[in-house]
């Protein structure tokens, strides 16, 4: 090999052994790289931040049914030379009002009710990061699960065609073969240690993604567990996907959201009353309380109003729209998933079966070829034959169990709590009970400082 390839492969094998060296009590499962990748995601903590702001706007919409308070302080200086008669050169005044919509045509009631419903489809959108996260986590343990196997197989090959070379030397030096069949497995030994390093990179690339889907480098692996329980059909998992499914719940909030700013669209155009009341007093100690009442609609805005209500019916529309489309994308990907998770098993059935053949062939093949009844290139076929085979298994039993939990994230099940991960998971209603009454600032400050600290962000 060139200087490149030994050090590329030399770096490749310290990183496989490194992952063994620890010893099976440091042995890391599936399921501690899904804890791990929950509790390490960025993009789970982007995603919270943006739930959290959704909740903020539940609160302004509160705010906007109760009465806002004013104060305000006034003073004035006039140069006693130019002022009309001489007279007082100074002068101010303090005014506090307090004001309140009484009647809006439920505008700011329905803003409410639209906010509660975004905060809700946010939690769904929420719930459809976890599963990608989980989900990329298990593909990321899978590769470099099925990573480590083909680095041992390609070894233990090339180590077999190392034997295989040197007998065939030994033959060759007492004339039972030729030089060709000599260059035949040097070729075969070459094209081994070139395997060898493709094994190497392929575990070295399925370390980095490991380390972007689960936070840190891979471990000791412990093997998989079992497979979790699926639906015995498409039809049945395409039931539970159509109530469950994180995406289809969002769409449905989403609908509601555009139906109540279409009502808010028609109410804008009705009239609005506000009351208004007032306290003020000037430095000659006169004061004085006023109060107001007043009733306004808009006649004419230019069309804008009317315009409004039309892009609202619009948005209905294409919100129902797409909320029928999710539909049928989610039954499209649980028919994929369901399609991939039987295109695995019938693959790992047809490994096995593959695996018993190509080691009853490169047995017999290499006793027919010590009798002389078979070439080198027979033997080196045979075992390139069973290695195949061997290959294809690892990948198929690793497209399994990412099948099935492609199964379970297209039902919308593969969430922390559903696969029983055993950890606290993140509580929406935490942050939302803490500010969705709009509290005053002093009231709010001590409950909210202990819920950002429960969830890690002070």
């Amino acid at each position: 090999m060139s200087s490149f390839l030994r050090y590329f492969a030399g770096t490749a094998l310290s990183a496989t052994l490194s992952l063994w060296a620890s010893g099976a009590a440091q042995a890391e499962t599936l399921t501690d790289a899904l804890i791990a990748a929950y509790k390490n995601s960025h993009l789970l903590d982007q995603n919270r931040a943006l739930l959290r702001a959704a909740d903020e706007d539940v609160a302004q919409s509160l705010a906007l049914l109760r009465p806002v308070i004013a104060f305000a302080m006034s003073g004035a200086y006039t140069d006693p030379a130019s002022a009309a008669n001489g007279g007082q050169n100074t002068s101010a005044s303090a005014e506090l009002t307090a004001t309140l919509t009484v009647f809006d045509g439920g505008q700011n009631r329905l803003a409410l009710d639209a906010t509660k419903e975004t905060v809700l489809a946010t939690r769904s959108a929420l719930i459809g990061i976890e599963q990608d996260v989980l989900l990329s986590a298990v593909q990321a343990y899978m590769d470099v699960f099925a990573a480590l196997q083909n680095v041992s197989l390609a070894e233990n090959n090339t180590r077999l065609i190392s034997e295989e070379l040197r007998a065939t030397e030994d033959r060759f030096e007492v004339g039972e073969v030729t030089r060709t069949d000599v260059s035949l497995a040097q070729s075969a030994l070459a094209e081994a240690r070139s395997n060898l390093v493709a094994a190497q990179g392929a575990l070295a690339t399925a370390r980095e993604s490991y380390k972007l889907a689960v936070g840190h480098y891979p471990d000791t692996l412990s093997g998989i567990p079992n497979l979790p329980s699926v639906p015995t059909s498409p039809e049945a998992a395409r039931a539970v996907a159509v109530q469950t499914h994180p995406d289809i719940i969002q769409a449905q909030h989403n609908v509601t959201v555009a139906e109540l700013n279409l009502a808010r669209a028609r109410a804008a155009q009705g009239p609005s009353v506000t009351a208004s009341v007032g306290y003020q007093r000037d430095d000659n100690s006169d004061e004085g309380v006023t109060g107001q009442i007043q009733l306004s609609q808009t006649l004419y805005a230019g069309g804008r109003l009317y315009a409004a209500e039309r892009q609202a019916v619009a948005n209905v529309q294409a919100n129902r729209a797409g909320l029928l489309q999710t539909v049928r994308l989610v039954e499209l990907d649980v028919g994929n998933a369901w399609s991939g998770l039987a295109v695995a098993r019938a693959q790992l059935g047809a490994s096995d079966q593959r695996i018993e053949a190509a080691q009853l062939a490169f047995d017999g093949t290499k006793e027919e070829a010590r009798l002389g009844a078979r070439t080198t290139l027979d033997v080196l076929d045979a075992e390139q034959d069973l290695l195949d085979a061997r290959t294809a298994r690892v990948q198929a039993e690793a497209d399994q169990y990412t099948a099935v939990y492609s199964v379970l994230s297209s039902m919308g099940l593969l969430t922390a709590k559903h696969l029983g991960l055993g950890i606290p998971t993140y509580d929406p209603n935490a942050y939302y009970n803490a500010v969705s009454s709009a509290p005053p600032k002093s009231l709010q400050g001590g409950k909210l400082d202990r819920v950002l600290q429960s969830i890690g962000r002070n």
